[in-house]
Parts: C-alpha cells; structure tokens; sequence
C-alpha cells in the first residue's frame, strides 16, 4: 500500500491508499489544502485540527451546493424527456387540404390555338424581314 505525503495548509501529512489511487489522493488534497488557504489568508494561524475541520466543512458546503444543483438538472432533465415523450405519443396533425384550380381542357385548347397563330405571324415576319 502506497504512502503518499500531501500537504494541506502548509503542514506535510502522510498518507496512506491503494495502488493507483495516488493522482486522486493528490486531487482531493488539493482541493483541501485550496480550502485550508483561504481559511489562512482570511483568519491566519489556527490550530491543525480547527483548520481541517473548517476547510472539510466548506468543501462540503460546496459538495452538498452542487449536488443541489444536480438534482435540480436531473428533475429538469425528467420534465424534459416526459415531455418529449407526451409529444411523441400525441397523433400526428391532419394532413392540410389545398385545393388546386384545375384548368379547363377548353383553355388549353385555346392557349396553343393562340400559340400556333403568334408563330405563324412570326414566320410571315421572317418571311417579309427576307
């Protein structure tokens, strides 16, 4: 079993834990010792105890404040999919209905009637352009 030293508030600790577990050992003491510095710029020497204590109890503080805001999120994220799956479920609207003029055979009988005249004129202009 590894022993790792780490150091809070300016005082060595040695410390035992797992193999493999050193990096995580070194994180957690570190947000400590964060901690345990700011007790110390704000109150100064104190006894060793007092500051650990003080220093565990705002790093709970911020633990228990983001487990808050956790629950907050997942409750958020429940709401979310419940009403996501509301919308799923619901039918799909009626298609909507557009009605669309249908042009009558006579109109367009008389549209190429027009358009064989404009051509022949065309050509009776080409035709006296020669």
């Amino acid at each position: 079993m590894p022993e790792v030293t780490i150091h809070i508030g300016g005082r060595g600790f040695d410390v035992s834990c797992q193999d493999g577990e050193e990096p995580f050992l070194q994180a957690a003491a570190k947000l400590l010792d964060d901690e345990a510095q700011v007790l110390s710029d704000q109150i100064g020497r104190m006894p060793e105890s007092r500051m650990l204590l003080m220093a565990g109890l705002m790093l709970a503080d911020k633990a228990a404040a983001h487990e808050d805001r956790l629950k907050l999120a997942e409750a958020k994220l429940v709401e979310a999919e419940a009403e996501l799956n509301r919308l799923r479920s619901q039918p799909l609207p009626e298609p909507e209905r557009i009605e669309v003029a249908v042009v009558p055979p006579s109109v367009t009988d008389t549209l190429a009637e027009m358009a064989a005249r404009a051509e022949a004129l065309a050509a009776v202009i080409e035709e006296r352009k020669a």
